[in-house]
């Protein structure tokens, strides 16, 4: 399992040329289908767990410990603030463990054995899975002379533009050095301001979810 510590901002028509100035290497173009799930309730969200299918892959995201504890002593820095730190589990059993231990009262009971191409389909239907978003995106990535760190560029096919920088983590490992290396490249990037910028999944959400949305607010998970 790794974690995901990531700092977004807003690109833009210069975006490119800065990152050129600071000798970022284009590792290449991609693109990608993105579907989100969750239950009609939205019992995944609503705990800050994003679960994903990216290229036949499963994904499940959760907050790390470490955020939690911070937003209650209010120790958090403001590097780490402009950061989204998560665990990501992309073992299959593991996900559908972890998924079922959240949402255990929506699940239901099947002792029905099933071929392995028959598993994904029954998986979404015991636990009541829907799709809730769905969307294709084109990414750009670069690396920098920075160990580590990876800068990526995303266009969603709904409108939406936003820049990543990224560092993965093996559990436990230097957090305060990733929040450091982001910081630093932020600085490179010329990225100024306090706030945190919406991820894609954010911007979905608050244009096609709209209540769902305010109340992730209010609950402060975005």
């Amino acid at each position: 399992m790794s974690v995901e510590v990531e700092r977004k901002f807003v690109c833009n028509a210069d975006t490119l040329k800065t990152l050129e100035e600071i000798g970022a290497v284009c590792l290449g173009q991609r693109q990608f289908c993105d579907q989100y799930f969750d239950t009609p309730k939205f019992d995944l969200t609503l705990k800050d767990m994003w679960l994903r299918k990216r290229k036949g892959c499963w994904e499940l995201k959760c907050p790390t410990t470490a955020d939690k504890a911070e937003e209650t002593s209010g120790e958090q820095s403001k590097a780490a603030a402009m950061c989204s730190r998560y665990k990501e589990m992309t073992n299959l059993p593991e996900i559908q463990l972890r998924v079922k231990e959240v949402i255990k009262d929506v699940c239901e009971d099947s002792k029905t054995e099933t071929s392995p191409s028959q598993e994904e389909e029954s998986w979404m239907s015991r636990n009541n899975l829907v799709c809730v978003a769905e969307f294709t995106t084109v990414r750009r990535s670069f690396t920098l002379e920075e160990e580590g760190v990876q800068v990526d560029l995303d266009e969603a096919d709904f409108g939406f533009h936003v820049g990543e920088i990224e560092v993965l983590l093996p559990e436990g490992g230097d957090m305060q050095s990733a929040l450091e290396k982001i910081e630093r490249t932020a600085g490179k990037l010329g990225l100024t301001g306090d706030k945190c910028v919406e991820g894609k999944m954010h911007a979905y959400l608050r244009r096609n979810h709209p209540e769902h949305f305010a109340r992730l607010l209010s609950e402060h998970i975005l």
